[in-house]
């Protein structure tokens, strides 16, 4: 399962990065960071927007890039840790180009949603929780519900749904995403 680093170990400092580190957002997006504190009434706000943007840049949130949202937004690192791997939307760990989740809620489940797991552990070569080796697909997880009960079973590439899957669909679906990542 893919899971998260410790917090950085280094206080705050209001619109800086910590003594002695590194950034590792690009300007743009620290830029893009700071001037959401003027967003929102209080800088607590700003975290989910500012770890959106560190991601859409990294591809996921480690822990160094944490530390850095919170060192520009003057909050500590611990807290903005704990949102990071609180809310699913965020990845601590490298993730593929195109993230699967399958439904295993009831109605899913009662039309073969196992079987649709199965095949695309078989097709991928890898299980939930983790990324093909060449780091194109990453299996991440069951969810519990997609909403799309009416087109069970149904999983999602990325933000994409494929609904009333078979086996013979994800073997085509697999074969897409290998051609497009």
């Amino acid at each position: 399962m893919i899971s998260s680093h410790p917090p950085a170990p280094f206080p705050p400092q209001e619109g800086g990065e910590p003594p002695g580190t590194p950034a590792i957002l690009s300007d743009a997006t620290r830029d893009a960071i700071i001037a959401l504190k003027a967003k929102y009434p209080k800088v607590q706000s700003a975290i989910l927007d500012a770890l959106r943007l560190a991601q859409e840049e990294i591809g996921y949130v480690p822990a160094e890039a944490s530390a850095e949202v919170a060192a520009l937004l003057g909050v500590s690192p611990h807290h903005v840790h704990s949102l990071a791997t609180f809310y699913t939307m965020f990845f601590t760990q490298p993730v593929g180009t195109a993230i699967v989740e399958v439904c295993d809620n009831l109605s899913c489940a009662l039309w073969g949603s196992r079987r649709i797991l199965a095949r695309l552990e078989q097709e991928l070569g890898i299980t939930v929780g983790e990324t093909t080796p060449d780091g194109s697909v990453t299996l991440l997880r069951t969810i519990e519900c997609l909403a799309a009960c009416g087109g069970a079973p149904a999983l999602r590439v990325n933000t994409t749904y494929h609904e009333q899957m078979t086996e013979e669909k994800v073997t085509e679906l697999v074969k897409e995403l290998r051609k497009t990542t």
